[in-house]
């Protein structure tokens, strides 16, 4: 994902209604989030689903590494020889 641009990525809610299929389209096209402000203040974060999918994705493999870590800090992995006999059998 790109990082934002503040000039042209922080829209407020009235501008993003009155352009919503040019936003869809740019947020695809450029790969940055866009962030949607009301009353001055951030209030939503519109993705393209390819980042979006991407994002999830990395969320995904660090809870994965996450998970792993703690597991062989409890001991509770399995000894790659012992993994190695069991697949050649």
């Amino acid at each position: 994902m790109q990082r934002i641009q503040l000039q042209e990525d922080i829209q407020p809610l009235s501008e993003f209604r009155s352009k919503v299929a040019f936003y869809l389209e740019k947020v695809n096209k450029d790969k940055r989030p866009l962030v949607i402000t009301q009353n001055g203040k951030s209030a939503a974060i519109l993705l393209g689903v390819s980042e979006y999918d991407s994002l999830i994705e990395k969320i995904e493999i660090l809870e994965d590494i996450k998970l792993s870590e703690s597991q062989v800090a409890k001991r509770l992995g399995v000894n790659h020889s012992v993994i190695k006999k069991s697949k050649s059998k």
